[in-house]
């Protein structure tokens, strides 16, 4: 009973809605897919799950909605995530749970739960802060060629890394002859530090990018 519950609560369904959290010395720095970003603030409809992917700038925050009963550790050096579904409109607190330094208690922010068509109209109006340019696929896109991603990870996969295409969620054969899960935690790994697993057939040539992108960055790439 306590392993199926743990499923039930860990995996959040198929047609969740996508949202990007990034923890920093003392603010939540949030990104839509559709590129409308937030500070300490988070706007999502009633009705429909929703999964966070957290990520973690400097030190160990932890994103706590007490009002949802749901909060989760961020940590630096990798991604986690979880989800939930707000079933009233309101204004919920957000929490850091973990004490991350001097203003830690300052570290917090707003849940907007609203109506479907006044969430599409807040996010048609570009959001309560900037719209970037283009959804984060686009600036991901933009970053691939810009960090010369493009010169070794051909799509035909004819270059010097293995192709990108319908990589993600798929297994992933490495050079020890192990299986792994292409998913976030993946991704972010072989952006970050390319050293730690090599796809079988290919030689480890990929540089790193530790300090040249950072946690927003990364998410669009992925």
């Amino acid at each position: 009973w306590g392993a199926q519950l743990f499923f039930t609560l860990a995996r959040p369904p198929a047609d969740a809605m996508d949202v990007f959290v990034v923890g920093k010395q003392w603010m939540w720095k949030v990104q839509h897919p559709e590129g409308v970003r937030e500070i300490n603030e988070l706007h999502i409809p009633i009705g429909r799950p929703v999964r966070l992917t957290l990520g973690s700038e400097d030190v160990i925050h932890d994103f706590y909605i007490p009002a949802f009963r749901t909060k989760m550790d961020v940590v630096p050096g990798r991604l986690t995530t979880m989800w939930f579904t707000a079933t009233e409109t309101g204004e919920y607190h957000i929490f850091c749970a973990e004490y991350c330094g001097t203003n830690h208690s300052g570290m917090i922010g707003t849940v907007h739960v609203l109506e479907p068509t006044q969430y599409q109209a807040w996010l048609a109006g570009g959001g309560s802060l900037e719209t970037a340019s283009g959804s984060m696929s686009d600036q991901g896109r933009q970053l691939f060629t810009q960090l010369a991603c493009i010169t070794c990870h051909v799509n035909d996969g004819s270059g010097r890394g293995p192709s990108l295409v319908g990589v993600f969620g798929s297994q992933v054969k490495l050079e020890d002859g192990s299986m792994v899960t292409a998913d976030e935690t993946y991704l972010r790994e072989s952006i970050l530090t390319p050293q730690m697993k090599t796809v079988s057939g290919y030689q480890q040539l990929m540089p790193t990018f530790q300090g040249l992108v950072n946690e927003q960055s990364v998410a669009s790439l992925i």
